[in-house]
């Protein structure tokens, strides 16, 4: 354990609160569930309905990929200050500033229903940017300060799990909402409703300790890059890439699959939420287990289970085939994600993790602007048994890369 802060105070006194056994309650974990679901399920519900009220305003293929990519792209930009931010001011302030930004995005939201069409789609493309960075600033904090909160490496890695529950009930909860309200009392009352859920956020911010407000940093001239030459770094980062690439392909591929095959959408909407309920399940187990698992040797047997599903899922030439390579994929991205970020968080130096958290951010929102786009110019070219194949090439030839995160073994723990 870290020693307490001397009384000149800096960023790490923050850090060292934070890891206390007040800070790893079930009360705090359980705050930071909530706080991490009112802010990400706003933004999954408004990224159904802006594509369907901007459809219904006439916009066109562009408008709607441009939509979309906004709630990534602002992230991408943003994520080393929000890292830094966190690092320097610890949780409540970043969380409050957070829960101003989806409140004001949703403002434009429900702004949009009564204004001109071209203002309209304007008023969306803020929203999606300011909800988009939201999550993103309150995703950062929150993990941040679950991650300080453990005791040990077992401890993190079943708070890590837990939280990971949150942004795939997330996914359900912010569309169906959101869809329900649409078919109800239009875009106006969605948008009302969405503008309720970061005000869970802040309700359940009370839980978690205020903490006293930390000095300037003593690495706060440092460049964030310099996080790269950390051992173990760029390769848990590159890791992490792969992952989430497998995941970009599992959403995109899996509708142009299904439509090959003649599936019907609520059969292609099975076979994804089988693949989110696998994810789901996958780390309410973890926590279980975790005191059995070693990351390495997990993360290499996630990958190249990963890898021989890609290959195989082309090949699922029935429903209950493709939901049956959902559910393994599911069961390998998912366990994936509480494995990378406690290890993240165990070789990030101290005072500097939400800088490395921003990082891997930065890596995944990149991804999912550009991805799809790279998916589309080569599922067009090659067909997406193809993607799936190359895909899986890519996993398996990485899995090397856990092996080498044997060198930072001895910071594991």
């Amino acid at each position: 354990m870290p020693e307490p802060a001397d009384d000149r105070g800096d960023d790490r006194g923050d850090d060292r609160a934070a890891a206390s056994p007040a800070m790893a309650s079930r009360q705090v974990l359980l705050a930071l569930i909530v706080g991490q679901l009112g802010l990400h399920a706003t933004m999954a519900g408004l990224r159904l309905a802006t594509p369907l009220q901007a459809l219904r305003l006439g916009a066109g293929a562009w408008t709607l990929g441009l939509l979309m990519a906004l709630f990534a792209a602002a992230p991408v930009l943003l994520a080393m200050h929000t890292g830094r931010l966190a690092d320097r001011l610890g949780y409540h302030r970043p969380v409050q500033v957070a829960v101003g930004l989806a409140l004001l995005g949703m403002g434009f939201a429900l702004a949009s229903v009564w204004l001109p069409d071209v203002w309209a789609l304007g008023c969306l493309c803020v929203a999606a940017s300011l909800t988009g960075t939201a999550a993103n600033m309150g995703m950062l904090t929150i993990q941040r300060t679950a991650g300080l909160a453990a005791r040990n490496a077992t401890e993190r890695m079943r708070i890590f799990s837990w939280l990971g529950v949150a942004p795939s009930f997330s996914n359900v909860v912010g569309p169906v909402a959101t869809g329900l309200m649409i078919d109800a009392s239009g875009f106006g009352g969605a948008y009302a409703l969405l503008l309720l859920m970061p005000l869970a956020t802040l309700a359940t911010a009370r839980a978690v300790p205020v903490l006293p407000p930390p000095g300037q940093s003593a690495g706060h001239d440092r460049r964030a890059w310099d996080l790269l030459a950390v051992p173990g770094m760029k390769r848990l980062l590159a890791i992490n890439w792969l992952f989430s690439m497998c995941w970009d392909v599992h959403t995109f591929a899996v509708p142009i699959l299904g439509h090959d095959r003649g599936f019907s959408a609520s059969t292609i909407g099975f076979v994804l939420g089988a693949f989110t309920l696998a994810v789901t399940g996958v780390r309410l187990l973890v926590p279980l287990l975790a005191h059995r698992i070693e990351e390495k040797r997990v993360l290499a047997a996630a990958m190249i289970g990963t890898a021989l599903v890609f290959t195989v899922y082309p090949l699922a030439a029935t429903p209950w085939l493709m939901g049956a390579c959902a559910v393994l994929l599911g069961l390998t991205l998912g366990v994936a994600q509480p494995l990378i970020m406690t290890t993240l968080h165990q070789v990030t130096p101290e005072g500097r993790h939400g800088e490395s958290l921003a990082f891997r951010s930065m890596a995944i929102n990149a991804s999912s602007t550009l991805m799809p786009l790279l998916f589309g110019a080569l599922g067009t070219a090659i067909g997406a048994a193809a993607l799936f194949w190359g895909v899986a090439g890519a996993v398996g030839a990485g899995s090397w890369l856990t092996r080498r995160l044997a060198s930072v073994e001895g910071r594991l723990e």
